[in-house]
């Protein structure tokens, strides 16, 4: 595969953990709301999916935008660097950049914030290019992202989705593309093998090693 693969990346619980950011802006907005404030470790199954769907779920759809514009009033100020690259994360990018694999990131965040993070840990050059959603909620949804970054992009023939949630392999799959599913983010390994990841590790090392064999 070296040479002649694409990896994307995933950022929220495949290169980073987001957590400390992600939840105290949710408890931030759910306090604008007036709403009860659950602790973050109750809300780590944000952690993922698309942020309108998780506001929808903890103060219904017709609140959601307005939670989302009060999430991202903290995010854009301080809740963007309350994150931290995953042990490994550095190595496993200059492996995969020694094997000719061409890299780009594939996220439901907006890209304006998913540059930001990538470059304030110096993980933006590894990065051919960054697909993530726009903030009107375009490309939102895992497979239409990856559906335009696939047709925007002379990738190889083999391309690789490596994510952390099942909505990750999904999306994935619903483009033709392997999966690698990451059990050390917030998806567990029943969630997915039950969205049908092809392969499944447990430390980015083992992304590795998917592609030098």
């Amino acid at each position: 595969m070296a040479g002649k693969a694409a990896a994307f990346f995933d950022l929220d619980g495949t290169l980073t953990d987001p957590k400390p950011g992600i939840t105290r802006c949710i408890q931030y907005a759910l306090d604008r709301l007036d709403e009860e404030i659950p602790d973050a470790d109750d809300l780590e199954w944000c952690i993922g999916p698309p942020l309108i769907s998780s506001m929808a779920t903890l103060v219904g759809e017709k609140r959601a935008h307005l939670a989302v514009e009060y999430y991202r009033e903290r995010f854009a100020d301080v809740g963007w660097a309350e994150n931290r690259p995953y042990e490994g994360i550095a190595d496993l990018l200059d492996d995969l950049h020694s094997l000719q694999i061409r890299l780009y990131v594939a996220t439901s965040k907006p890209h304006v914030f998913a540059n930001r993070i990538l470059e304030h840990f110096h993980l933006g050059g590894y990065f051919i290019r960054v697909y993530g959603s726009e903030l009107d909620g375009t490309n939102v949804d895992k497979a239409d992202l990856l559906s335009s970054a696939l047709s925007e992009t002379k990738v190889p023939e083999r391309t690789v989705m490596i994510g952390d949630r099942s909505h990750d392999i999904a999306g994935a799959l619903a483009n033709g593309m392997e999966t690698i599913g990451v059990t050390y983010g917030y998806g567990s390994y029943n969630e997915l093998k039950s969205a049908g990841a092809h392969q499944i590790v447990d430390a980015p090392a083992g992304i590795l090693s998917t592609f030098s064999t």
